[in-house]
């Protein structure tokens, strides 16, 4: 009698064991389905509703973090139906035990709630330049809890939604291009100047990142040991570093050919010889 209701608890461990394969098994044929699906439904949205790239992306990756939750909630609860767990219970104790972590999840409400108004206000958008919750870098994505911001240096920064209290975007309308290169007080400022105009135009002709300028705007200051001509324009979105640089390396070879010296730190020694 005893090795009857052994197998027959063997039968039913096996079927029930089986039937949890199985839906993992359609857990991971769906997830993927299901994600492929939401980047076509919102590849076609974006260009009926004319969404930006940006846009689109950030929707894109919104939608499949809230996918994901979704569906692991779904394979909770299948699996402890399987098991003939009943989840009233366990909801109603979390419900119990939600009141003494009650303060622990302001944070996460916090978070979501902070998340939404990102994306209902446009405030960031993903591949964006930002500076918040403390971090500079480009989006990489905005979710329910945290958004994920990537620096230039390669470092993947988790910042959670509620840290989010003040966002500079740097990546709406045109940026700023600005040059100071400093000439030695023997030169003359107003052939220096030309010179450096002469550049500008070249840049301004030729060079299409530019939207406004650049242009020489003047003497900037007086240092110690040189005077500090500016030169300043507009560039498209994240290409004004890579203009900087290349105007400083123009401007220097054009003061170079004009045979205006740029100078630099020298050292007097004073040797002094006792009679």
């Amino acid at each position: 009698m005893s090795d009857f209701l052994n197998d027959i608890d063997f039968v039913n461990i096996a079927t029930i064991a089986l039937k949890i394969v199985l839906v993992l098994l359609v857990y991971l044929i769906i997830s993927p389905i299901g994600k492929k699906l939401i980047q076509r439904s919102l590849y076609k949205a974006g260009n009926n509703q004319k969404l930006t790239e940006a846009r689109a992306k950030t929707l894109e990756k919104l939608m499949l973090n809230i996918y994901s939750y979704l569906l692991g909630f779904i394979l909770i609860a299948t699996i402890f139906g399987l098991l003939s767990i009943d989840l009233a219970p366990l909801i109603a104790g979390a419900g119990i035990i939600g009141l003494a972590i009650g303060f622990g999840a302001q944070g996460l409400v916090s978070d979501v709630v902070t998340g939404f108004f990102l994306l209902l206000e446009k405030q960031v958008e993903v591949d964006e330049y930002v500076t918040a919750g403390g971090m500079n870098g480009v989006v990489e994505e905005i979710g329910l809890r945290t958004t994920k911001i990537r620096s230039f240096d390669g470092t993947l920064n988790f910042v959670p939604n509620r840290h989010i209290s003040t966002v500079s975007n740097h990546s709406r309308g045109n940026m700023r291009a600005l040059v100071d290169i400093g000439i030695a007080y023997d030169e003359n400022i107003d052939e220096a100047m030309q010179v450096l105009q002469n550049v500008c135009d070249e840049f301004a002709q030729n060079d299409e990142r530019f939207k406004d300028g650049p242009n020489v705007l003047g003497v900037q200051s007086l240092g110690s040991s040189d005077v500090v001509l500016r030169v300043l324009g507009q560039t498209e979105n994240m290409q004004q570093w890579a203009v900087e640089r290349d105007l400083r390396k123009r401007m220097k070879e054009a003061f170079d050919e004009a045979g205006i010296e740029i100078p630099f730190p020298h050292q007097v020694y004073i040797e002094k010889k006792e009679s």
